[in-house]
């Protein structure tokens, strides 16, 4: 009888379930929470242990090629949680992943003297060649077309083109310029 009402008690304490919480974040909000934002090319990836071996974070370096807020260095590395050492992996939901050679626009916030990307894989922009050959930009899920227009998440949305890097250059560098009027 005793083992089974230590069962019951044992099943009926709740466990503690960490979880990660993305909220997704306003464009004109990611460019002005922001410190630096960095278009560049990754150079180099690497993992390290973390938290006495109980966690993995990787390491991105990327060479700028422009800095559109801020003030970078000709590299930047930016902390990334999750990541895989041998056969051990550690995932971080929401947590970009990125290779080298892969061309980004990152926007970054310091935290503790290191750069973190801000809101996790919504700060990290992928720079690809479109059918004509152009470099393009995703254009972010979330974007008011005003200064508080919410705009819901619409998976497949139609409307969500890839965005020129110079038109995407322009859109930062006008929100950057909007946010030191005030």
């Amino acid at each position: 009888m005793r083992t089974f009402v230590l069962a019951a008690l044992l099943l009926a304490i709740p466990a503690v379930a960490p979880a990660t919480v993305v909220i997704p974040i306003d464009f004109r909000e990611l460019v002005n929470v922001s410190t630096t934002i960095v278009h560049g090319r990754v150079t180099r990836v690497r993992t390290d242990w973390v938290d006495g071996r109980r966690a993995i974070e990787t390491s991105v370096t990327v060479a700028a090629e422009e800095c559109l807020k801020g003030r970078v260095d000709e590299t930047v590395t930016v902390a990334v949680p999750g990541g895989q050492i041998g056969r051990y992996k550690t995932v971080f939901v929401g947590a970009p992943e990125f290779r080298e050679g892969d061309e980004v626009v990152l926007f970054l916030r310091a935290y503790g003297g290191r750069l973190f990307i801000v809101g996790l894989n919504q700060g990290a922009f992928r720079v690809a060649a479109d059918g004509a050959g152009r470099s393009v930009v995703t254009t972010p899920v979330v974007m008011g077309k005003g200064e508080s227009d919410a705009q819901p998440v619409v998976r497949g949305d139609v409307t969500r083109r890839p965005l020129a890097v110079a038109a995407f250059r322009d859109l930062v560098k006008g929100i950057v310029a909007d946010g030191t009027a005030r």
